[in-house]
């Protein structure tokens, strides 16, 4: 029934701010930004993988009433929306240090793991992000 997944979403505070990271720092692409009106559809993705995309996500309208975005967005500044990435990289040594340049605050070194090389961090809302050289 279902072939693959194409996006999958995640809470941000502020799409311009979120934008400015995931390109800027971390070196996805946009994939779509689109004003429908009632809000702002803003995709990036892997360069060369438009087949799987992040939506930057404002919580709000129409997905949810005002009262529900409005703890969506207290849980968001906690840092407890529970959204997370992990992307694979053939060089964990250069990535670490490619996003301690561009001022990503990175406060874990690569550590060997059972399943290859990773680290972690967070994106300026509280998303917990992973980069991993698979073994």
């Amino acid at each position: 029934m279902l072939s693959n997944l194409a996006i999958t979403g995640l809470y941000v505070l502020d799409q311009d701010k979120a934008l400015d990271f995931y390109v800027n720092k971390l070196g996805l692409v946009v994939g779509t930004d689109a004003d429908l009106g009632f809000m702002r559809w803003l995709t990036v993705h892997v360069p060369g993988q438009p087949e799987r995309q992040i939506m930057l996500e404002v919580p709000g309208q129409p997905m949810m009433d005002d009262a529900t975005a409005t703890t969506a967005r207290d849980m968001v500044t906690k840092g407890a929306s529970a959204g997370w990435l992990i992307f694979n990289t053939d060089d964990i040594y250069a990535a670490h240090r490619q996003l301690r340049d561009s001022g990503v605050e990175v406060l874990e070194e690569p550590t060997q793991q059972s399943y290859g090389i990773d680290f972690g961090f967070r994106d300026p809302f509280g998303n917990a992000i992973r980069i991993t050289q698979r073994s």
